[in-house]
């Protein structure tokens, strides 16, 4: 049974407590946008519609949303306003589980997967480097063992923020000077892993959003050789956001995308923001996996992104 299996009080409690902003700001948007109307028309169609995108869910979603209800409302001839939570509760819900197929869980390392490389990207300031301690932290409480790769050798914080992490939560960082070449660094921290028979190695890399092709030939190059050690790696490409920054983790996401091949999201910082509305849109446009929700700074504060527990907690049980 994984770490995340079973949904536990506590972990309910810190998701409806990160999400408290969210839901606070959501539902008195709603209600003002539905104040004094008995049903649902075109007119308060056009208000959910604003509500929806202030929310940070995101034109292409909320459009998304808006048709589905309407057809809805269409189909049933009279829907009143009372029901329109229901309604949008469970077009969110569905939209969400038809981005996957199955639900998702934490990473876990498949047998002949040894070790299972995971390589990190993200702009600086998304809580990068605080995503990969807390994961560190995860596997380490599952008994496995795991290395840290300081691959962002361009900002002397990155790497000490890493070291201390490491320190933090007793598990080895491979690092160089500053300056280093990354991908050296990567290859140094895959060796060590394989060398040492760790069951998990967790690359972080340069935060900076250079132009796309140079992007593009760093996080190529960072692959490339650590191939050369474990021919698949990386096995996963985890891009963190930082959701309080709203439609900004959008611009994000379409560039680090297109630059590489992510496999999985992590959104951060949804404790301290209303914006939480961004992991609707972004987990639907983007049809890459959200992995993980950041709702706190505690180790624990990490949380698997679960889609009926993340729509329970954002409209109430």
């Amino acid at each position: 049974m994984g770490l995340f299996d079973i949904f536990s009080k506590g972990k309910k409690e810190t998701l409806d407590k990160g999400l408290e902003k969210t839901k606070e700001s959501f539902f008195s948007k709603i209600n003002r946008a539905v104040a004094g109307k008995s049903r649902v028309d075109d007119e308060v169609l056009d208000e959910l519609e604003e509500v929806l995108v202030t929310s940070d869910v995101g034109v292409d979603t909320t459009l998304k949303v808006i048709d589905r209800i309407e057809e809805r409302v269409a189909r049933d001839k009279y829907v009143n306003t009372d029901e329109l939570t229901r309604i949008l509760r469970e077009e969110i819900a569905e939209l969400l589980m038809e981005n996957n197929s199955d639900d998702v869980s934490e990473f876990s390392v498949p047998e002949g997967k040894k070790p299972y490389v995971i390589m990190v990207v993200g702009v600086n300031g998304v809580g990068k480097t605080t995503t990969i301690g807390k994961l560190a932290h995860q596997f380490k409480q599952k008994g496995l063992s795991v290395y840290l790769g300081a691959a962002d050798t361009f900002r002397a914080a990155a790497v000490e923020q890493l070291v201390i992490w490491g320190e933090r939560v007793g598990v080895p960082v491979v690092k160089q000077k500053m300056g280093s070449d990354p991908a050296s660094v990567a290859f140094d921290a895959v060796n060590s892993a394989k060398a040492h028979d760790a069951d998990v190695v967790i690359i972080d890399t340069a935060g900076r959003l250079h132009n796309k092709v140079n992007l593009m030939n760093e996080l190529t190059k960072i692959k490339n050789v650590m191939s050369k050690i474990v021919p698949d790696a990386p096995h996963e490409v985890l891009l963190i956001l930082d959701g309080s920054t709203g439609q900004n983790a959008f611009e994000q996401a379409k560039q680090f995308t297109a630059a590489t091949e992510v496999t999985s999201l992590a959104i951060t910082k949804l404790d301290g923001t209303a914006k939480g509305g961004v992991v609707i849109g972004i987990s639907d446009q983007f049809k890459i996996p959200v992995k993980y929700i950041g709702l706190g700074e505690k180790m624990e504060d990490l949380q698997v992104f679960r889609r009926k527990e993340f729509v329970d907690s954002l409209f109430g049980e």
